[in-house]
């Protein structure tokens, strides 16, 4: 998923180079988006990664 993030966020700076507005914006709103799904995700990760192994 952080790929995916990664890959909206190199859209984004390629079309706001070139001066495609639109599409820029819209691939910077999904990368942002997915990044903040990842960061969830790895957070929820961490925290029920941590148990101790059941006896």
């Amino acid at each position: 998923m952080l790929n995916w993030a990664l890959t909206f966020l190199i859209v984004a700076l390629i079309a706001g180079a070139l001066g495609f507005g639109g599409i820029a914006g819209a691939a910077t709103d999904i990368a942002q988006l997915l990044f903040v799904i990842f960061l969830v995700l790895f957070v929820i990760s961490l925290i029920f990664g941590r148990r101790p192994p059941a006896v």
